[in-house]
């Protein structure tokens, strides 16, 4: 197993690979990464579409589908009220599960309401190649030139959405505010019954700014901004609190009473010095073995793709690998084809790219 394993960075050359942690437990294979498409202009989500196309979301309020094979972008709809601030724009996209039947995209984006800067969740429907009827789920949220949050994803007949702090840090304990929180709501837009606050989008709360969003093992996993220290992966609960402001990362010291007294669930992984961590995914093909059981997850910091294996519970983090270290510069976001191959863009904010990767030839 060591010769394999050191075979495989033998592919730097290809992969980009550092390895670190301890030994993988599938046999490595060969790496190939390309570039697929460039000259877009900071994409902030792409995914996997059932046409088998990746739809993808640029910052300036543009949504596009990309031909996997080809790299070819074809646009579909430049909102015309997305504000690109900072940080903010058009970010989150998510597609309704029966989409052949009912051709629904959900996004959320920021926008200009007088003096405020505010961000909200639309539903439109694809049809004759473009984005129609737009109808506003969610509005008002507070936004600013970061901390938006803003990742979409659908689980049964559930959206969830992460809201950041918007810079304001005491919203994400504010129970009165949609910030700072992980929320879910119908495909309507109507708040389910089943939610722990009567009549309330939120989901949980004590949330700084989470990038990354998926479902594996039916465990909900995201993926956290922390401030100076404290980057975090955290399982989401329902109606639990994830300490933010008071609470970096596990509670510790003078955190221990307030996680006490407010029901805190810790991280299942963090990060000092931090890493940016930003989209995400769960690895489950046989494509690329040592990737299997694994999310994967997309760092702005140190522009690098992260394998983190979990355990058997899947409830922690066996195993960390790093790829393709400032190799393409700032990784936002990725998504993975039903073959096994995986896509994830940059974020440079210039010329950023899709990159494929796939077992070598």
């Amino acid at each position: 197993m060591r010769s394999l394993l050191f075979s495989l960075c033998i592919l730097s050359v290809l992969s980009g690979c550092k390895k670190n942690d301890k030994k993988s437990d599938s046999t490595p294979v060969g790496i190939s990464d390309k570039v697929l498409t460039e000259s877009l202009s900071q994409p902030w989500e792409i995914v996997w579409g059932p046409d088998n196309f990746i739809w993808m979301t640029e910052r300036g309020g543009r949504v596009s589908r990309v031909n996997p094979e080809s790299g070819a972008v074809s646009p579909l709809l430049t909102i015309s009220d997305v504000r690109a601030q900072g940080e903010g724009g058009l970010l989150g996209l998510a597609l309704h599960p029966s989409f052949g039947s009912t051709p629904q995209v959900f996004v959320a984006y920021n926008y200009q309401a007088g003096a405020a800067y505010r961000e909200k969740i639309v539903r439109f429907t694809y049809s004759g190649n473009t984005l129609t009827d737009p109808v506003t789920l969610l509005d008002n949220l507070a936004a600013s030139g970061n901390h938006n949050g803003c990742r979409l994803l659908i689980v049964g007949d559930k959206l969830f959405i992460t809201t950041g702090d918007a810079s304001e840090q005491d919203l994400s304990q504010n129970s009165g505010s949609l910030n700072g929180k992980v929320l879910r709501i119908n495909l309507d837009g109507s708040i389910p019954g089943d939610n722990p606050i009567g009549g309330s989008a939120i989901w949980s709360i004590g949330h700084r700014n989470a990038q990354g969003l998926v479902f594996a093992h039916n465990r909900l996993f995201s993926s956290e901004h922390g401030p100076d220290s404290d980057d975090e992966i955290n399982i989401i609960e329902k109606g639990r609190n994830y300490g933010w402001p008071t609470v970096k990362g596990v509670c510790e010291g003078g955190e221990q009473s307030f996680c006490s007294a407010n029901n805190v669930k810790e991280p299942i992984k963090i990060w000092t010095p931090t890493i940016a961590p930003s989209g995400m995914e769960y690895y489950e093909h046989d494509l690329l073995p040592q990737w299997k059981h694994s999310l994967l997850v997309a760092t702005l910091k140190h522009s690098r793709l992260l394998q983190l294996k979990l355990n058997g519970s899947h409830d922690g983090i066996a195993e960390t690998n790093e790829f393709f270290a400032n190799k393409y510069g700032r990784l936002r976001d990725l998504c993975i084809a039903p073959d096994g191959r995986v896509f994830f863009c940059t974020g440079n904010g210039s010329n950023d790219k899709i990159i494929v990767v796939t077992k070598a030839p």
